[in-house]
């Protein structure tokens, strides 16, 4: 720690973003830099703490407590209070191929378990992760690095989400022969897809990666589905190892009256219909334009449905949760290091309260029906508040009586998680599932029952962060590697 009393003498800043106002106008990343000189005081907060739990990443309550793929955050804040720039790059790269993801879209598990954060704000860790990972790029450190020798070895990852990407870079590292398939036209998943551009650039910052790796050699087969377009059976002919990278994709639905009316639909749905017409330049096959929509569901994807149709011209948008306002501070049943379970404002909401004058999201809401005036086409939404009671030793929500309500509504989006990973190829290779509907590998060797078949990500662990994706795909590239070698020197 070169600054011993950084932490006292500086406060926890952020960059600031464009204002909600203008930055609705477009699809552009709102994010804007900071300067490096603040930089310099926010790493100069890290405290040298002796137990730094920001990269211990185990889980505490069923949630991540540190950072998953173990960055070595203490060393890389100290590098730049230093100004030692390269040497943070090279600190960075040693646990997270994709730094400039995580960057962006993590929710920073790290700075929940920061031993700072106890008493005060924590260090700023995801935004001095995504300024070294962004400044090593502008000054022309991060370039293909060619495989002087190779295996021989030929490896199929199938999808090239975030857990795809990570093990085929390993694999590829590794001196192997690496094919991602990808059933989508383009390549990145959830990067790609799932997450709006305002979010995450998919030309300045998705295709860029995916280039790197593409120049390392490789290999991306877009628009090919795995069962569908190439025979499963076919895998293990040609392939020496395969590793399941599909992701848990099987969004959970809401089965009430009126589901099948029109204007009803998926929230990843929705997301992918908008970005797929913004990267085309072409309109979207669903637009909340001109419409009233509400939101089903919180997190990550709620938000950025929110934010997504204030962008398309929405005439109102409302986010409906189940589950109770979270409270300001932590509380007793959620110490550090846990995530901190606090009510906190994202950019989605803070742009709906901008325009609407205040936040979009109506807390302890079920929905009981959808309503059409008998037209097939959605027209409002019947709603009701609820009280969470103890049942049978767990909390369930009982609706509340005279609470009901109807609000209008053309478009409704179904943003409540994701169940497990899609069936038709696990079926095919005759890979066995968990009780929970994932793929059934082992924790630690990734192995599945079928031998020389690997899986990793959220198809095999469930939903969950991309920081935990690309930690399973460094799992499994390691442990294929190993299976195909005999031994592994990847991390």
């Amino acid at each position: 720690m070169g600054k011993v009393k950084g932490f006292m003498e500086f406060q926890r800043a952020l960059p600031l973003d464009r204002g909600p106002l203008e930055r609705i106008k477009d699809w552009n990343e709102f994010h804007e830099e900071m300067p490096g000189s603040e930089l310099q005081k926010q790493g100069a907060r890290c405290m040298d703490c002796g137990t730094p739990y920001c990269h211990t990443g185990f889980m505490l309550s069923g949630m991540a407590s540190g950072c998953p793929i173990h960055n070595l955050i203490p060393e890389w804040n100290d590098y730049i209070y230093k100004g030692f720039w390269r040497e943070a790059y090279d600190r960075l790269m040693k646990t997270n191929n994709f730094p400039e993801f995580t960057g962006r879209v993590c929710p920073a598990p790290c700075e929940g378990s920061c031993v700072l954060g106890i008493v005060e704000p924590p260090v700023t860790i995801k935004n001095i992760e995504c300024s070294i990972i962004e400044h090593a790029f502008a000054e022309g450190w991060v370039e293909p690095k060619i495989i002087q020798h190779r295996t021989g070895k030929r490896i199929a990852v199938i999808g090239s989400g975030p857990a795809g990407l990570a093990c085929a870079d390993q694999l590829n590292k590794a001196g192997h022969i690496v094919t991602v398939f990808e059933r989508d036209d383009r390549i990145g998943g959830l990067m790609m897809y799932g997450i709006p551009n305002m979010k995450l650039d998919k030309t300045f910052v998705v295709d860029r990666r995916v280039n790197i790796m593409k120049a390392e050699g490789v290999i991306f087969m877009t628009s090919t589905e795995v069962g569908v377009d190439y025979p499963a059976d076919k895998l293990l002919e040609e392939y020496d190892a395969v590793v399941l990278c599909t992701g848990a994709t099987k969004p959970r639905d809401l089965n009430v009256e009126g589901r099948t009316y029109t204007g009803v639909h998926f929230a990843m749905d929705y997301l992918r219909s908008s970005t797929k017409a913004l990267l085309d330049g072409t309109e979207p096959a669903m637009t909340a334009s001109g419409k009233d929509v509400i939101v089903i569901g919180g997190g990550d994807t709620g938000t950025d449905c929110v934010a997504t149709s204030l962008r398309q011209g929405c005439r109102s948008v409302m986010q409906l949760e189940i589950m109770p306002r979270p409270a300001l501070e932590r509380q007793p049943d959620n110490p550090w290091p846990e995530w901190p379970k606090v009510f906190k404002v994202d950019y989605g909401q803070e742009e709906a309260a901008a325009i609407q004058g205040a936040d979009p999201r109506r807390y302890c809401m079920m929905t009981k029906k959808f309503l059409d005036q008998g037209t097939g086409v959605l027209q409002a939404v019947e709603v009701s508040q609820v009280e969470w009671v103890m049942d049978e030793g767990r909390y369930v929500p009982r609706p509340v009586s005279g609470t009901e309500e109807i609000i209008p509504a053309q478009l409704v989006l179904l943003a409540m998680g994701f169940i497990g990973p899609e069936e038709n190829l696990l079926q095919q290779l005759q890979i066995s599932m968990d009780g929970r509907g994932n793929i059934k590998a082992d924790e630690k060797s990734c192995k599945t029952n079928k031998p020389g078949i690997f899986a990793a990500g959220d198809a095999r662990r469930g939903q969950s962060l991309v920081v935990w994706a690309i930690n399973e795909g460094r799992a499994a590239a390691r442990e294929c590697d190993r299976y195909l070698m005999g031994a592994t020197c990847l991390p």
